[in-house]
Formats: structure tokens, C-alpha cells, sequence
């Protein structure tokens, strides 16, 4: 029975499962997002989110050792750490939590699984503060604009005056019906 077990196995075995979150924990914090499955992304999430706080809690020299070698211990890439210490961990340091987000992308064409990104949020240029900025329009050049006045003041006045003459027709079809 696996009352209570709320651990998603994924198929796999404890060391098989182990090296595939150590894997996909140790791409997310490279890349910042990875296209995985759902269930996969969902598992990873509780993995590196845990890892990912202990970059916050920087009190003494040795705390900060000791934080290294969990996190060395869990990940297994010294490449990973570096980052998560150095990039990741200063960029995260005024949120609370929720370091993570899995946007779904649809079903895979070959066997249907759910596919996922799971990105961690800070690092991301469409939503947040970098978007807000980026949302600005775009400085406008006096080369391009009068182009544009140009081509719309003509066409602007050749719409009343295509109008005014369908409506002339219309009236005078009425007339000549009258009579």
C-alpha cells in the first residue's frame, strides 16, 4: 500500500530517478528553462526550489561553506553551483519563494505526453520588470514617420469622395424609380 506516499516515482527506480532530477536541476540552472514533461517538470520543481533557497541564507563564512557543499552534494556539477551561487542566488534574494514557473506547451506529437517549460522566473525577458521596460515604444525617426503622414493624408481624403458619389447614385436610382 503507499498510503500517504505522495512522491511522484516517474517509472524509475530511487537512483535512476535521483540522476534524472540531478540532471534536469543542473540544466534549469545553466539554461534558466528546459522543455521537459509535465510530471517531470513538476517533479523538479520540488527538487531545485528547496536548492535554490539555500543561496539566500549567506550569515557566516562557514554557513556559506556548508550551503556549497549541500548543494555540491545534491546537483553533483560544480558548474551548476557556481552559477546558483553567483548569478541565480543575488538575483532571487528579495523573493520569497516560487522561484520556479511550468507554462504548458500542449502534447509531444510521438506519444502524446504533456510538455512543459519550466523556467525559473527572475530570468525571464517576456514577463516582469525587463518587459515592462522593453514595453516602451521604440525611439522614432523623422526619416521614416513623414513617409507614413504622406501615404495617409491622401488616402484619408479619397474616402469621403469615393462616399459621396455612391450616395449621389443611390439617390438618383430612387428618383428614377419615383417616376
Amino acid at each position: 500500500m503507499r498510503h500517504g506516499d505522495k512522491i511522484n516515482n516517474l517509472g524509475r527506480k530511487k537512483a535512476h530517478r535521483e540522476a534524472l532530477l540531478r540532471n534536469l536541476a543542473t540544466e534549469l540552472i545553466v539554461h534558466k528553462r528546459i522543455v521537459t514533461t509535465l510530471a517531470k517538470a513538476k517533479a523538479l520543481r520540488t527538487f531545485v526550489e528547496p536548492l535554490i533557497t539555500k543561496t539566500k541564507k549567506n550569515e557566516s563564512q562557514l554557513q556559506i561553506m556548508h550551503q556549497h557543499r549541500v548543494v555540491f552534494a545534491a546537483l553533483n556539477s560544480k558548474i551548476a553551483v557556481k552559477e546558483l551561487f553567483t548569478v541565480v542566488g543575488p538575483k532571487i534574494a528579495s523573493r520569497p519563494g516560487g522561484y520556479t514557473r511550468i507554462i504548458k506547451l500542449g502534447t509531444r506529437p510521438g506519444d502524446a505526453a504533456e510538455m512543459a517549460l519550466i523556467e525559473l522566473v527572475d530570468f525571464n525577458e517576456v514577463y516582469g520588470k525587463a518587459a515592462e521596460k522593453a514595453a516602451e515604444p521604440a525611439k522614432r525617426t523623422r526619416r521614416g514617420s513623414s513617409k507614413k503622414k504622406a501615404d495617409a493624408a491622401p488616402a484619408a481624403a479619397e474616402a469621403p469622395a469615393t462616399e459621396a458619389p455612391a450616395a449621389d447614385e443611390a439617390a438618383s436610382t430612387e428618383e428614377k424609380a419615383a417616376e
